[in-house]
């Protein structure tokens, strides 16, 4: 799961951002819809097997295929919005969630859920990866204040979504799928009345590109880092509802108390420590921090209240980390930033899809066990970053430099 940098090392102003064209609110909208989509199923996981007699594993594997999507349709987003457009793009993205959540919802076995949030995961690829690009071409006040926004839409998705998904699933396990499908309806009919259709792309991006940007040091050290954190990660978002065996209500308080910490340490936290301390130990820190707490998760895994404390204070160290490292892809080689964000988001993405999957598998045997590799693996990624630190050596002199709009407009998240 991956915040994007705001637009200055430096601190972005935090000005008001309540003067925008309806343009800027209407993909905002959409924007904090999208985000829902990342901890919406969290709370369900459990009526879901208990429902539909699957096991953790199978499971997990709604995150599974919905990453492993998510991660390979990365490189193909800038190959579509730069032949057809913005608005097209965000549309279709809107569309195809659309059409996915509501057969989610439909469905009778987790088989054909796990397919569904495939699709979805296509759609949602398309979606947020033009929707920043989006904000910052109509947003007014510049664009710091247009990430700020932005950070805003992604941190209260993070939040709302295992809300959302505990009240919903509160009623049914089908609840929350057609909750977002009607959600995004609605937000696909305010950007197709509100967006203006953009100037015609002049320039088209190579599907090739991503995979010759990995040729690089830098971008293959922080990629290959957050693949390994994000085994850590999803092993938290897709596994610790089963050993903490609550009701979907509980469930969805305990994820949006980790994702308001994730959205303020994004927002608020990571720039004052980056200015202070630098990029790449708060990176090394906050990263080594969270292999910490799911080692300590691990070791008392039959008490829930330490696994409920260890899931809330995990939003703190990702949210610090997750900033400072998508801005590090951003200028981690001398490509553009648009092709450095898809090989970034495919390698973490589409590597990392195993990991729920594994996660349910080993919790079958054990219940400490999943936490215990989730803390290996995160563990690991401390190691390879420290290893290619010298290829992101020049990651604090370039962030301390105001951004230009070419750069912001390009950078994209894949969460």
């Amino acid at each position: 799961m991956s915040t994007l940098a705001p637009d200055r090392a430096v601190g972005a102003e935090t000005t008001s951002t309540n003067r925008q064209p309806k343009a800027v609110w209407a993909v905002a909208f959409a924007s904090v819809i999208a985000f829902m989509g990342i901890g919406l199923v969290d709370p369900i996981l459990k009526p879901i097997g208990e429902q539909l007699h699957a096991s953790p594993s199978q499971v997990s594997l709604l995150f599974t295929s919905y990453m492993l999507v998510t991660g390979v349709a990365m490189l193909i987003t800038g190959v579509v919005s730069s032949r057809f457009g913005a608005k097209k793009t965000l549309v279709a993205g809107l569309a195809i969630i659309i059409v996915f959540a509501a057969l989610a919802g439909l469905s009778d076995t987790v088989t054909q859920i796990v397919g569904f949030r495939a699709g979805w995961g296509l759609g949602n690829a398309l979606f947020i990866a033009t929707a920043l690009a989006t904000i910052v071409g109509a947003a007014s006040g510049g664009v710091a204040r247009a990430i700020i926004l932005y950070e805003a839409a992604l941190g209260i998705g993070i939040a709302t979504g295992p809300l959302l998904g505990g009240v919903l699933g509160g009623i049914s396990w089908r609840g929350p799928f057609f909750g977002v499908s009607v959600l995004m309806a609605v937000a696909l009919v305010s950007i197709v009345v509100l967006l203006p259709e953009g100037p015609k792309p002049t320039h088209h991006t190579s599907i090739a590109a991503p995979f010759l940007a990995l040729r690089h040091r830098g971008l293959l050290t922080v990629s290959l880092t957050a693949l390994l954190y994000n085994f850590g990660f999803f092993t938290l978002l897709a596994y610790t509802p089963f050993p903490l065996d609550m009701g979907t209500y509980a469930i969805g308080f305990i994820f949006c108390g980790w994702g308001i910490l994730l959205a303020l340490s994004s927002v608020f936290l990571a720039p004052r420590l980056q200015r202070r301390f630098g990029s790449l130990p708060m990176m090394g820190l906050s990263i080594a921090l969270f292999a910490a707490d799911l080692a300590v998760m691990a070791a008392f895994a039959e008490h829930k209240p330490v696994l409920i404390i260890g899931t809330v204070l995990a939003g703190l160290f990702l949210g610090v980390n997750n900033t400072l490292i998508t801005e590090a892809v951003m200028i981690s080689a001398p490509v553009e930033r648009s092709t450095a964000s898809a090989a970034y988001s495919f390698v973490r993405f589409a590597g990392g899809a195993a990991a729920p999957y594994l996660a349910g598998k080993l919790g079958e045997h054990s219940i400490a066990l999943p936490f215990w590799v989730g803390a290996a693996c995160t563990a690991g990624a401390v190691l390879v970053l420290l290893a290619g630190r010298a290829a992101l050596a020049h990651i604090d002199d370039h962030a301390s430099a105001p951004h230009s709009v070419a750069e912001a407009e390009a950078i994209t998240v894949g969460d």
